[in-house]
């Protein structure tokens, strides 16, 4: 016999089992219906793309966290797997010219990134993106930004916020601060860590550099005390109306070349938004918000939850209007934002605002007696045609309570149970397990559990369907 090999996984891999699967699929489907009531349309792209198409993308720390993968046809001619899907987007954009102008798409796929593991955080993870293609107006940032809000609003996420900030408004940041503008990449990273880092760290990452608690060495940008105080400057700009924090930016940036361009921006889109329903206490204008990939040369923004701060951005994106141009030569505007489903998912299970369960099945139907094999599997047809969700023991457990207690280890909610005397009177046994559980608590021992059997009632076999539709109806509420 071979050695047995052991059964593992590589670092900063993990396996979706059935009930975050379950949960992740809803959560999905939520999603999705909210993108395409704005009419947004789905696409799917392969995992691998050339190399030289996610390459300088990015900027350096996506360049850096490409996982390379071998061409079978010419090993001259690398591949990697995708880091996020705006990217292939472009690809997309500029290959097929007969796309209809503006595109609007969405898409939902895993990413890949070899950086560095950790807590909640995976080389292999899961993005839901909405972007759409060939529109300069920021009417069209306005509508991500909502869909953002319509999307958590939908999720039941409980308090969240949008922080909304501009590319264009950080770039002023640089001549208010004396910092070279090929220096601004760099700085745009550093502060992106803010809300991870804290300030003390982005001040010691844009000077001298610090090492991080793994011991490894963070380098410095190397700027001054008085530039890194200009920066501190930039970022007190705060007011709980996004009118106020736009009258301090034209006040601290008065002068300055584009100034007004890039603030007016920000104010139509706080316009709009105000227009729509979506008030400060839904989106702020945040100008510490830099988001981390090079590409972004507008409007930017991210989502986090008021009651789970600690899981940090989990919906995010902006304009990115030169992109595609690396593939046409031309520039095309484009917007988007991502979710990421894995952080969102691990932040509504903490949050407890989604129930993890085991079993797509309402209903379990009991093998009490193998001689009514076929009446077992004619009543899970008759559900099943019916529309109810309904599994068929065929484990191994011939005693009953094994099969509940199968039932209750995969959260189905309902048991259905007929032996040779029920068969004879026409009628079923149906347990509700979920008010047999509660009930139960209340009872002071096995014998009383087994005179009343909570949550337990018999129903006539010809109203199958309709007794279990209504118990449905008052579990599911």
């Amino acid at each position: 016999m071979d050695k047995k090999v052991k059964p593992r996984l590589a670092r900063g891999l993990q396996d979706i089992l059935p009930a975050q699967m379950l949960a992740r699929q809803r959560m999905i489907d939520v999603i999705r219906s909210v993108y395409e009531r704005y009419g947004f349309v789905p696409l799917d792209t392969p995992a691998i793309e050339f190399l030289d198409v996610l390459s300088g993308t990015g900027g350096e720390e996506a360049q850096a966290s490409i996982f390379q993968v071998a061409n079978p046809d010419n090993q001259e001619v690398p591949l990697g797997l995708r880091f996020d899907l705006t990217v292939p987007l472009a690809r997309v954009i500029a290959q097929y010219a007969d796309l209809p102008r503006p595109f609007r798409r969405y898409q939902v796929a895993p990413v890949w990134r070899a950086d560095k593991p950790g807590p909640g955080r995976f080389r292999q993870f899961t993005q839901f993106d909405l972007d759409s293609v060939g529109v300069k107006s920021e009417v069209a940032d306005t509508e991500i930004i909502a869909a953002a809000c319509d999307t958590l609003e939908a999720l039941d996420v409980g308090g969240f916020r949008v922080r909304v900030s501009s590319r264009k408004v950080l770039n002023l940041l640089m001549p208010f601060a004396d910092i070279p503008t090929e220096a601004a990449a760099d700085v745009f990273r550093v502060l992106d860590k803010l809300d991870k880092l804290g300030l003390d760290k982005v001040k010691l990452e844009l000077t001298t550099g610090y090492k991080d608690k793994s011991g490894d060495t963070i380098r410095g940008l190397g700027l001054s005390s008085a530039q890194v105080q200009k920066i501190e400057q930039f970022l007190d700009i705060k007011a709980d109306k996004r009118e106020d924090v736009l009258v301090q930016i034209k006040e601290a940036f008065a002068g300055l070349d584009d100034a007004d361009s890039a603030i007016g921006e920000l104010e139509k889109i706080s316009k709009h938004l105000a227009a729509l329903g979506y008030d400060d206490d839904r989106v702020a204008l945040d100008l510490s918000i830099a988001r981390g990939l090079a590409y972004y040369t507008g409007p930017v923004f991210e989502a986090v939850l008021l009651d789970a701060p600690e899981y940090g951005s989990v919906f995010g994106g902006g304009r990115y209007d030169n992109l595609v141009m690396r593939f046409l030569g031309e520039a095309a505007p484009a917007t988007g934002a991502s979710i990421g489903v894995d952080r969102l998912l691990a932040a509504l299970v903490h949050l407890k605002r989604i129930k993890l369960v085991n079993s797509t099945a309402q209903v379990l139907i009991t093998r009490f007696d193998n001689d009514l094999i076929d009446d077992y599997l004619a009543m899970a047809f008759e559900l099943r045609r019916a529309g109810v969700r309904t599994e068929m023991y065929v484990g191994t457990a011939k005693r009953v309570g094994k099969q509940l207690k199968y039932a209750d280890q995969t959260d189905i909610p309902i048991a259905i149970m007929m032996g040779s005397d029920e068969k004879e009177k026409g009628t079923i046994t149906i347990k509700d397990l979920a008010q047999g559980r509660e009930m139960s608590k209340d009872m002071s021992g096995h014998e009383q559990w087994k005179t009343e059997r909570p949550g337990q009632f018999e129903a006539p076999r010809s109203e199958l369907v309709q007794t279990i539709k209504n118990l449905l109806t008052q579990i599911e509420g």
